[in-house]
């Protein structure tokens, strides 16, 4: 009897692994493409896959600044992947992308520090809702409508250093995304409600980097939207202590690391020869197609008119 148990066990124990390493590892990034003379700015790199691609990125010998919210956090991940990389040109900057006015002064102050702009990173991002600080729904305006505008402050110095790159962290959590232009900025207290926002923000995410493409088309400047894996990552920190147990054991079963959620986001800041494909989603370090409703150009050139007009851009 014992010995069927640890028979069985063994046997779903190698289907275990067989399934993670085929189906939820995940692709690696591959290339060893030297970013030496090149500066990166990565917005949310204090935790999570942020900050292992922006250790991934020093260890290529780029200058990265790491544009966090908390200013503790932030200057620990600078600390430690200045630590493990042997690169002092790693610099925390304070960014919250829930305050417009913070979005407005961090462009500003880069653009008078920074002489370099060579690959921007909206990696930033918020599971569930509530309120910014500017009335707005808080995942759609961190997620989405704060890269929109810093983005937008930073376009020129993209330009100028091109070619250069804008990668867009975004999700398969956009195939239940909705946009609804009257209420997707508004904000929604309810976890269901909230998790929806977090959706409709990702399917935001590749609906703008579509549009931001074709209005980059012969910049040198190209953009390109990916999803990262299902990652165990601080993206779940604010979830209802009720879930957290739950979630753990899925976690621990079934998401990926940060170094294996990173690795799209490292191909896409550093892989020669993808600019054909500025715009596209990429998934395992490669280009996937995302949901129909999620490639539809009419939606995505209303989107970017709507997110003008919040912003206050459109005068």
């Amino acid at each position: 009897m014992a010995a069927e148990v640890l028979a069985s066990a063994a046997l779903l124990l190698g289907l275990y692994v067989l399934f993670y390493y085929n189906f939820l590892k995940g692709a690696k990034c591959k290339n060893e493409t030297s970013l030496r003379g090149k500066t990166v700015l990565l917005t949310g790199g204090n935790s999570g896959i942020g900050k292992t691609t922006g250790l991934e990125l020093a260890r290529r010998g780029a200058r990265v600044i790491l544009a966090c919210r908390n200013k503790v956090a932030g200057e620990t991940a600078v600390y430690d992947i200045r630590r493990e990389t042997g690169n002092n040109e790693v610099l925390f900057m304070s960014l919250d992308l829930a305050s417009l006015n913070s979005v407005r002064a961090f462009a500003d102050a880069f653009l008078r520090s920074e002489p370099r702009l060579d690959i921007l990173i909206n990696n930033a991002g918020v599971l569930y809702g509530g309120i910014s600080k500017d009335g707005f729904n808080l995942a759609f305006q961190v997620n989405h409508l704060g890269h929109f505008l810093l983005t937008h402050l930073l376009l020129d110095r993209l330009k100028r250093c091109a070619p250069s790159r804008v990668v867009v962290v975004a999700s398969n959590a956009h195939r239940s995304g909705k946009i609804d232009f009257q209420n997707i900025y508004k904000p929604v207290e309810e976890h269901l409600p909230s998790f929806q926002s977090y959706c409709n923000s990702k399917l935001a995410n590749i609906l703008y980097a579509r549009e931001l493409a074709n209005r980059l088309e012969g910049t040198n400047v190209t953009c390109y939207v990916l999803h990262p894996g299902v990652v165990n990552s601080g993206l779940f920190r604010n979830l209802p202590i009720w879930l957290k147990p739950l979630l753990w054991l899925t976690a621990w079963l079934f998401f990926i690391d940060v170094t294996d959620g990173a690795q799209t986001s490292v191909y896409c800041a550093t892989q020669e020869g993808i600019e054909m494909f500025s715009g596209r989603y990429f998934a395992d370090c490669r280009v996937r197609e995302p949901k129909s409703h999620a490639r539809d150009d009419a939606v995505a050139r209303k989107l970017w008119e709507v997110s003008e007009k919040l912003l206050g851009l459109d005068a």
